[in-house]
């Protein structure tokens, strides 16, 4: 990241413990059978006496967990959970996707529900009017039933569409006559989103559909796309917290794919991010004193003067006995015209060589590497003024004792490290001479010709630009081969590493039995760490590079039509520009930048899935073939009376955006002269509760409900007809 830059940032915010309210008062309410509104939802339970505004509300989970202090069980509920990290572990909630299952769970929600309603009677005395979902199975009604009848003891029970009645309290009529009006809703939910058809104030459940798609796989959706986005993020990122992300910052496309092309652009993808500042804590950095940064200067100054002395030691000793090794290979092939063929073969074998040709080989490569040292060497040192003496090289061993032989193969070895170093400095005059002849000869040429000049070296830059372009191609592919462990890359990785281990020099048995290990012994043995980092450069590809910003700085000094922006790094920056946009990278130390999560094209991406479930791998029809598929069904006449009130409910429908793109997508579906309207539910997430509450004080609640007579008589999956529940009075059971 630039510095200096302005960032959109939004700081987590931090859950705040869970506050303990009192029980409400139940003596208005005492033995006067006010009916009890209670919305099961997947997420949050909401309940409340008809006669109240708002209803009580609380996270639909439940968790058994034992107190490690006093060893005591406790049944924690809702955001209490949150206060014990232990019984986040235990909790579970009444719901399985769209299908109520844990009936154990369901009856500690229900218990927590009507203690804090104040209700102190053995028994529950009030009609009660409940949701459950599109299509809900019989046995999940029939054992709801069961507990609340049997547990319970409520007089009556209800049961309704959340949607419908959300619906309904929208479109009550006032002053209150039958309710008719049409309609479709469509109804976001937290496990899928639901499309219920309402003609003349019935809900037409017949031609309802719905899509297994909702809030809750929209939050795993974006935890997966941020954990696939940032691998190493150094904070676990929880599905709360992803939730809150799809809630603030997501928002629906009106046009999906030419979003998309807009946001090719690194600056407008980068203007459209919003960053998520996570918790961290800065590392203590302990402050040392001038002396003690000056002692600990001076420490490392002489730790790399003496490491320093020792490599030098060390390429001296290996020079020289290079030098000693190539005298001897070559008086070993002076002899090869003075012996016979057989004694030459015997000599050879001797020696370690099959034929010929491998002594040759070696000499030559023995050669080439001296060549390099001694370049090497010379560069590293300069020569001594004036040469050294070697006093006892041309005194005869016959004349000296044993002292004087031993300085006598010293002074040889200093002589031939001498003679390399001379050779090497005379190479490296020759070279510069070299070079400064060809720069005055292309100085000469670029003033004799600047155009021609310059046309020349950018026509190399380009082919040597291609070049590197071409590694680092092939460094991405390979790199992206070498997560697939199934591909050749890692599997020929893999085998160079086995090979390791398998030295064919030296016999099985040996090597088991602790035999000598002969890698190392042949230089071409280090090609196979090559062969295993298949990403690193090697030396020509650096000198290409190296060569490539020279001919760079030259056209920057005087080409005046070449600049900073033709130059390599400029033009791989410019090609990296999208992706750092995307998620840019933050110098390593920064703890508070590798704690950020920068969402753009996933603001856009989660809330997409909606329309397009396939992009989540979801094997399901969009939202918008969904609405057609229903429309597809009714007349002309009634579809124009049910697109007249298109009413979108349901806490995912407060995502931006999503009015506008219903009407993107059914606008084209629909004939031009067809009106079409698209409403929001004045409150989506509490107007389902409040729709039942309203309907709960008619009289009309004491004919839909189910008695406890009749539950006795006909069981738990008996059921009434009615305008508002999954089965109404123009469908047949």
């Amino acid at each position: 990241m630039s510095e200096g830059e302005t960032l959109n940032i939004t700081r987590l915010p931090f859950q705040p413990l869970p506050s303990v309210v009192p029980p409400d008062s139940y003596d208005a309410h005492r033995s006067k059978q006010t009916p009890l509104v209670i919305d099961n939802g997947s997420t949050n339970l909401r309940f409340g006496f008809a006669t109240s505004s708002t209803p009580r509300t609380g996270l639909n989970v439940v968790a058994k967990y034992k107190e490690r202090r006093t060893n005591k069980p406790l049944l924690l509920f809702g955001e209490g959970i949150e206060a014990e990290s232990g019984a986040k572990a235990q909790a579970k909630t009444p719901w399985e996707g769209d299908v109520l299952l844990n009936f154990d769970a369901l009856e500690n929600a229900l218990d927590y529900a009507f203690i804090h309603l104040g209700i102190d009677t053995p028994t529950v005395d009030h009609p009660v009017i409940m949701t459950e979902r599109l299509s809900s199975p019989l046995h999940s009604r029939a054992l709801t039933s069961e507990l609340m009848f049997e547990q319970y003891a409520v007089p009556s029970l209800a049961y309704c569409v959340d949607s419908v009645m959300s619906f309904y309290h929208n479109n009550i009529p006032s002053p209150p006559i039958p309710f008719t009006s049409d309609g479709l809703v469509v109804s976001f939910n937290s496990a899928s989103t639901s499309v219920i058809p309402l003609l003349n104030g019935k809900g037409i459940m017949s031609h309802a559909k719905r899509i297994p798609w909702g809030a809750t796989q929209a939050t795993e959706f974006l935890l997966k796309l941020v954990q696939l986005k940032y691998p190493t993020f150094p904070t676990r990122v929880t599905t709360a917290q992803t939730s809150w992300m799809l809630q603030n910052f997501c928002e629906f496309a009106i046009d999906y794919p030419a979003l998309l092309r807009e946001l090719k652009d690194p600056l407008k993808l980068r203007a459209s991010e919003r960053i998520v500042q996570f918790p961290f804590i800065l590392p203590v950095i302990e402050e040392k004193t001038e002396e003690e940064l000056a002692r600990i200067a001076e420490r490392k100054k002489e730790q790399g003067r003496k490491l320093q002395e020792i490599a030098a030691k060390s390429r001296m000793e290996k020079l020289v006995q290079k030098e000693s090794d190539l005298q001897h290979l070559l008086s070993l092939r002076e002899r090869r015209e003075e012996e016979s063929k057989k004694d030459w073969a015997a000599t050879l074998q001797e020696e370690g060589f099959e034929n010929d040709a491998a002594l040759d080989g070696a000499i030559k490569k023995l050669e080439s590497n001296l060549k390099r040292a001694r370049k090497k060497e010379a560069d590293g040192e300069d020569m001594e003024d004036e040469p050294p003496s070697f006093p006892l090289i041309d005194v005869p061993d016959a004349d000296l004792d044993e002292d004087g032989l031993k300085e006598k193969k010293k002074q040889r070895l200093l002589r031939a490290g001498y003679e390399a170093r001379e050779r090497a400095r005379k190479e490296k005059e020759r070279e510069r001479e070299e070079r400064e002849a060809e720069e005055r000869k292309e100085e000469e040429e670029r003033d004799r010709d600047l155009a021609g000049w310059a046309t020349k070296l950018r026509k190399e830059h380009d082919v040597r630009s291609l070049q590197s372009y071409s590694f680092s191609e092939r460094k991405s592919i390979v790199l992206t081969a070498l997560t697939d462990r199934k591909s050749a890359a890692s599997q020929a990785r893999m085998k160079s590493i086995a090979n390791l281990a398998a030295d064919e020099r030296v016999p099985k048995k040996r090597r088991k039995n602790g035999g000598e290990d002969m890698f190392g012994a042949d230089d071409a043995d280090w090609q196979i760490y090559r062969k295993i980092n298949t990403t690193a450069p090697s030396s020509d590809e650096e000198d290409d590079y190296a060569n490539l910003q020279t001919v760079e700085q030259k056209l920057l000094a005087y080409d005046p039509t070449f600049t900073a922006e033709h130059t390599h790094a400029s033009l791989s920056s410019q090609r990296s520009a999208l992706m750092q946009a995307f998620r840019p990278e933050y110098a390593e130390g920064d703890v508070e930048g590798k704690t950020r999560i920068h969402l753009n094209v996933e603001r856009w991406r989660v809330p997409e899935a909606w329309f397009q479930p396939s992009m989540a791998g979801v094997d399901s029809a969009g939202l918008g073939e969904v609405i057609q598929t229903v429309l597809a069904r009714f007349t002309d006449t009634e579809k124009g009376r049910l697109v007249k009130n298109v009413f979108v409910t349901g806490g995912p429908s407060q995502i931006p955006n999503l009015l506008p793109r219903l009407n993107a997508t059914l606008r084209p579906i629909l004939p031009p002269e067809m009106p079409l309207d698209i409403v929001r539910a004045a409150d989506p997430v509490l107007d389902a509760w409040r729709g039942m509450a309203d309907f709960a004080r008619t009289d009309e609640l004491k004919r839909v409900g189910v008695t406890k007579a009749e539950y006795e008589e006909w069981g738990g999956e008996r059921i009434k007809r009615w305008w508002g529940g999954n089965w109404n009075a123009s469908v047949p059971i």
